[in-house]
């Protein structure tokens, strides 16, 4: 009787050993391509960046993330994309509802203090939008006499406002599409934020060859791959980018995404190399 009880018991603890090993397995997984899926917050809504369309998602930073996955042990089918707008990012990486960030990242030190960063993968600067027929604008002073444009909450008209053309015509609009629109119709002379995503934006076949970029270069937006601190995942992460350079990747998918706008990349920055 004794030892019927004591087997009994063993069996219980033996399947509690299991089972627990089993779920610690799946989560300790990440970045072996032991878990089924992996979580990757990118923008849903910049093309050429990160955007959400009825055939799937597309932009840079789509792959620059897929080719990590892949690296990591992970298949496209296996990758659960997250939207991960400007203001949830830091919040979405320290709740662990996405295990990286690719979306238009920009590393600052006061976000360093929130997350990890691996890379950078891409050296953007602020810049802006103009008309392919304009010649006018050929330097930040020349949006003193500019109608500029900028999207409502964003900080790049108010930094070229702030600090290098006072005398521009700040207008604010409720998306990137709206000031689209209104430069085509002449009702602005300007678009500003990063080259990048202007780029992705003037990529777009219904405004080929229609505007151009003004390679201004008024900022330095080191974009960078946001993990949870302390995270073993950035590491791999470094191993991942370097080698989706050294392999050709990134130049191809810069020039995919962004290279239809006549947009003139830096080269890929080294990792761990943020110009200020």
């Amino acid at each position: 009787m004794k030892l019927r009880k004591v087997t009994a018991a063993s069996a219980v603890l033996l399947a509690l050993s299991v089972t627990a090993t089993a779920c610690g397995g799946d989560k300790d997984d990440k970045g072996s391509g032991g878990g089924k899926k992996i979580a990757i917050g990118i923008k849903f809504d910049q093309p050429g960046i990160g955007q959400k369309t009825p055939q799937g998602y597309s932009g840079l930073d789509v792959d620059v993330a897929t080719y990590v996955a892949k690296k990591l042990g992970y298949n496209e089918d296996q990758i659960e994309w997250k939207e991960s707008k400007s203001a949830d990012r830091e919040t979405m990486l320290q709740r662990g509802d996405v295990d990286f960030i690719a979306a238009s990242y920009s590393i600052t030190p006061e976000r360093q203090k929130l997350v990890d960063f691996a890379g950078p993968y891409l050296l953007a600067h602020q810049d802006v939008l103009v008309r392919a027929d304009d010649t006018s604008i050929k330097s930040p002073a020349d949006l003193n006499k500019a109608r500029l444009c900028s999207v409502t909450g964003s900080t790049s008209a108010q930094n070229v406002k702030e600090k290098l053309a006072p005398k521009a015509q700040l207008q604010k609009y409720p998306t990137y599409s709206a000031c689209l629109s209104g430069l085509q119709n002449k009702a602005i002379d300007a678009l500003t934020t990063d080259d990048s995503i202007l780029a992705g934006y003037a990529s777009q076949s219904q405004f080929k060859g229609k505007f151009k970029l003004g390679a201004l270069k008024m900022t330095n937006e080191n974009y960078g791959i946001g993990v949870k601190k302390g995270s073993d995942l950035k590491d791999k992460i470094n191993k991942a980018l370097e080698s989706m350079v050294s392999d050709g990747s990134w130049q191809k998918a810069v020039d995919k995404n962004l290279g239809p706008a006549g947009y003139k990349n830096e080269p890929a920055p080294k990792i761990g190399d943020i110009k200020s």
